[in-house]
């Protein structure tokens, strides 16, 4: 499958070689032997650290459990990036404490993003857990594990320059045996002002692309039939051969996992806009089975609010991407992120992030109200000067406005038909199946006979909401 592109022609032993372990499990609760329970919170990664962590955790004797009560280690993987996130956590604990009260020697850890950044504060006032672990700690776990055993705290929340966990195979927890993800990298060197992710997973480095494409080849001869490759800014990665110095890019990289098999999916997860190159783009055309979507996440339309957030360029630059996208790929959706009431933002600067989310058409967009993060360089440099309630109504012109732009996006497919990845039964419904198109955009139809999760099926769009598609399984070829 490489016999085309010189640069990947020469790592194809390596990669046919290194192994990957089972990805699926089974819950034994009723073993007799030890048992785990693991909840997650935040961004795409810390669901795929959990997977990780599972597979540490069944090295050396753990089951995991979906009911927490069966539970001998509770553990709650967790997100700093706003203050909601941390409230939850926090909430969470209380009620895991309960059960440990009521089934002494249970243990319970905070691992992740807010293990790292409250570590003093969980141990010392908290006093609701007993392992603290940071993102990169968790080949520690086994230990720690006995550390607290022995009645110790057990912390480890030191941040590598090296770890990656190439060399886990993911426990797949909760899959539907159809999608999974692949982490490709860790850390980010994006000092953005509002952003703790720099100070709590720590600087970048990449994964080395062979382990990559040999996940992705094992989960999809064990029946996967998508692939997220995810990073904090996946077109950073940047991956040299220790012995011969050769560099392999992202978009080499999305190659190379497209090559694995046409029937195998390829998303990603999340681009930055100073980063995300033509290359790329083109690569992303040229294969099929790379689906045609972008998360390119914007935070404002105004170039004087994106220097303050020290994003790295400003609105020119950003409209210029997506001219890019759109040349290069007409078909291809985009979404987005954005912050609403940042340090200083105008109502004018505000009415400049309304235009971009027209201008650019956004498919979708995950919007929030700027919460200052302690210890951020926004939280030291500027004041939190926005008034809550000024917040909350430019968030909610944001989000109406989105809605408005993501129920036209929708109803401009009605009457298209598209390629459909199964997923598995609608929410509402098992008399439907759910799936995705290339543009990530979720369809509903009613099943047919023969047809199943994993399958591909082309299915004509009826009718749309701002959120979903609405369609039936189409004859034509």
């Amino acid at each position: 499958m490489y016999d085309n592109n010189p640069t990947l022609m020469g790592i194809r032993k390596e990669i046919d070689e290194t192994k990957q372990g089972e990805v699926f499990f089974k819950e034994t609760a009723n073993d007799g032997g030890r048992h785990f329970y693991i909840e997650s919170y935040g961004c795409q990664m810390n669901f795929s650290d959990s997977e990780i962590v599972a597979s540490i955790l069944s090295e050396v004797g753990f089951s995991p459990t979906r009911n927490m009560e069966n539970a001998d280690l509770i553990l709650v993987n967790t997100c700093s990036i706003r203050e909601k996130a941390e409230d939850t956590v926090r909430q969470r604990l209380r009620i895991f404490d309960k059960i440990k009260r009521n089934r002494p020697g249970t243990m319970v850890g905070v691992l992740g993003c807010m293990a790292e950044r409250l570590k003093s504060k969980f141990l010392e006032e908290e006093k609701l857990v007993d392992l603290v672990i940071g993102p990169d700690a968790y080949r520690d776990l086994p230990n720690l594990v006995a550390t607290a055993e022995d009645g110790e705290k057990g912390v480890n929340v030191f941040l590598s320059r090296e770890e990656t966990y190439a060399d886990i195979s993911p426990l797949r927890l909760d899959s539907n045996g159809v999608t999974a993800f692949i982490s490709i990298m860790r850390g980010c060197d994006n000092m953005c002002s509002f952003c703790v992710v720099p100070y709590t997973r720590g600087r970048e480095r990449s994964r080395d692309c062979y382990s990559i494409v040999a996940e992705a080849k094992d989960l999809f001869e064990n029946g996967y039939r998508e692939v997220t490759l995810l990073g904090q800014n996946v077109d950073s990665y940047k991956w040299q051969h220790p012995d011969t110095g050769e560099v392999v890019n992202f978009a080499q990289l999305l190659e190379m996992t497209a090559l694995v098999h046409p029937d195998l999916r390829i998303r990603f997860s999340t681009s930055h806009p100073k980063d995300i190159t033509d290359e790329v783009l083109h690569t992303m055309a040229r294969h099929e089975n790379i689906c045609k979507y972008i998360h390119l996440p914007v935070q404002s339309g105004n170039s004087r609010v994106l220097n303050l957030m020290n994003r790295t360029y400003d609105r020119e630059w950003y409209m210029n991407r997506v001219e890019a996208i759109y040349r290069i790929m007409p078909e291809c959706a985009i979404s987005s992120d954005i912050i609403t009431g940042f340090c200083t933002e105008t109502e004018e600067e505000h009415k400049d992030t309304l235009s971009m989310i027209e201008w650019a058409n956004y498919s979708m967009s995950y919007m929030f109200f700027y919460s200052e993060r302690p210890g951020t360089l926004a939280a030291r440099k500027y004041e939190d000067d926005i008034p809550q309630d000024v917040k909350k109504r430019r968030l909610s012109e944001i989000v109406r406005l989105q809605n408005q732009v993501s129920f036209k996006h929708n109803q401009a497919d009605i009457g298209k038909t598209f390629k459909v990845l199964i997923e598995g039964d609608s929410k509402k419904s098992d008399q439907h199946f759910k799936g995705r198109n290339t543009q990530n955009k979720m369809i509903v139809f009613p099943k047919v006979n023969g047809l199943k999760p994993g399958d591909y099926v082309r299915v004509k769009v009826n009718d749309a909401t701002s959120a979903t598609l609405i369609g039936e399984v189409s004859s034509e070829v």
